[in-house]
């Protein structure tokens, strides 16, 4: 299985949520080529969370997203998640479900 960190985004003074900010980093990612998941979180306003795969560094999203929005911060929040859901966290944590 592959594992994927998962980083948050925030910004206290630039919306982050339908401004198409999720394709610019998707877009991003496929000029680089490199996998990476975007999503909206649902549990926090104004955030935008990414996961890339455990190989990878962060440095380049860091830099692209701080060149676009200079005021975001970028923070890692979880690592070696198995197929991460973004949008809820507590949905990674395995132990909440039964098959």
């Amino acid at each position: 299985m592959i594992n994927w960190n998962i980083y948050e985004i925030a910004s206290q003074t630039q919306k982050l949520h339908g401004v198409k900010f999720r394709g610019r980093i998707r877009k991003f990612a496929i000029s680089q080529n490199i996998n990476v998941i975007t999503e909206n979180a649902s549990d926090k306003d104004n955030v935008v969370r990414f996961a890339i795969e455990e190989s990878q560094t962060a440095a380049p999203f860091i830099e692209f997203i701080n060149t676009i929005m200079p005021d975001c911060q970028v923070d890692l929040i979880a690592n070696q998640v198995h197929n991460p859901v973004l949008s809820k966290l507590k949905i990674n944590i395995a132990d909440r479900y039964e098959i």
